[in-house]
């Protein structure tokens, strides 16, 4: 496959280039710093202003058309080519830009919204992509995260609204979102899969208690979530009654691209190499190969996203690429954090943006899916493995 440029791609690069000129500051052409692996970290002060900094940058990109290159124009978009979204976020990465806070919203809730929304909901796509709402994923519990399907967060029918009650945990950015999307549980008599209803709420509904968590990186981007008799509309239901797996199906599965999606590996590139040197380790062949092992990775998980991004591009959930994306970025992730380490020596015992990289690590291999479950998938819909065995009833 050849990656050059068309001439058609030439001129889109460029004037992607011009706008990002005239709208941002581009970083030095070997950037030298490791980049925060949890950008949305700090003090509450501090993570407002990065909120801010976040939709001010979303905005500006879809007042000029550069917020969804490759949605259809009926969805905000601007009806672009997959390849010129991918032309102008490799530019974008050049520049210094906040635009974390919209992971999930446009990587994973819009496409849910299209996919399953009432025309209001749909409406709220549009809102997320100028920047004006930041949503959060209520899925995972204490007693639910793999086993998704496990969960207990209760959801009841009641003349004609419901009331959810119950508690997620682990919630990214909860605590600066303005809408949640929440998968419940509606119906406990049928088996796990077929009784969960999914819905949409504002986060400042009454009933609805948000609490940080602080995490051995010493920050507290991650939230747990009380619902106590939160009643909803039933205009909040996402999807059918009882059809929440199929919707929270086409969540995972843009989530697992979204993850792997992730550009600060790239963007601390230059930070490692720079490491390396001055530590006086470049020489180093073992330090050497690992250096080549990490930007292999790097290339993996960019490439692999092609293909991801050519079925959302088309309006299709994507498949088990998504897995392969994220179980590479969890490779690469910890391996980053790991050389980082060993590069820093004692420094690397302080807080700070390498050794975040190193405690950010195995959450990474939870997030999302865990390790065991994307092998499955890769093992079981990539390759043709049969599946794995289903323990067998305690009553046969």
């Amino acid at each position: 496959m050849d990656f050059h440029d068309t001439p058609e791609e030439a001129a889109f690069r460029a004037e992607a280039i011009r706008f990002l000129e005239r709208h941002a500051v581009r970083r030095a052409e070997h950037a030298e710093e490791i980049v925060s692996f949890f950008e949305d970290e700090g003090t509450e002060s501090e993570q407002l202003d990065w909120v801010k900094s976040c939709r001010e940058w979303q905005h500006t990109k879809y007042e000029s058309g550069y917020a969804a290159i490759a949605w259809p124009t009926e969805w905000g978009g601007r009806g672009g080519s997959l390849i010129e979204e991918l032309i102008f976020a490799e530019e974008e990465q050049r520049f210094e830009v906040e635009r974390g806070a919209f992971l999930i919203s446009l990587g994973m809730i819009a496409p849910t919204i299209m996919a399953y929304g009432t025309p209001e909901q749909r409406a709220h796509v549009s809102r997320i992509l100028s920047g004006d709402e930041v949503w959060c994923q209520l899925f995972s519990e204490p007693s639910a995260g793999s086993d998704l399907a496990g969960m207990q967060t209760k959801a009841s029918f009641e003349s004609g609204g419901w009331v959810i009650t119950g508690q997620k945990v682990w919630t990214s950015g909860a605590h600066y979102s303005d809408w949640g999307y929440l998968l419940a549980r509606s119906n406990a008599k049928v088996p796990k899969h077929a009784g969960l209803t999914a819905f949409v709420l504002p986060m400042n509904t009454p009933g609805v208690t948000i609490r940080p968590l602080r995490q051995m990186t010493g920050g507290s981007s991650f939230n747990e979530v009380f619902f106590d008799d939160v009643r909803l509309p039933d205009t909040s239901r996402l999807g059918d009654p009882g059809a929440g797996w199929r919707v929270a199906l086409t969540t995972l599965m843009n989530e697992r691209v979204s993850v792997g999606g992730n550009t600060t590996g790239y963007r601390s590139w230059g930070g490692l190499l720079h490491l390396a040197r001055r530590t006086g380790r470049d020489d180093d062949p073992i330090v050497r190969q690992r250096l080549a092992d990490i930007h292999i990775m790097l290339q993996v998980l960019r490439f692999n996203g092609y293909r991801a991004l050519t079925a959302i591009s088309k309006g299709e959930s994507p498949g088990p690429e998504g897995s392969i994306s994220k179980l590479a970025f969890v490779r690469v992730t910890q391996a980053m954090g790991s050389l980082l380490m060993d590069l820093s020596g004692a420094a690397g015992t302080l807080v700070c943006d390498e050794s975040q990289w190193f405690l950010g690590g195995p959450g990474v291999r939870i997030g999302g899916g865990t390790d065991e479950v994307m092998r499955n998938i890769i093992g079981e819909r990539v390759l043709g493995l049969p599946p794995e065995p289903k323990p067998t009833p305690a009553h046969q």
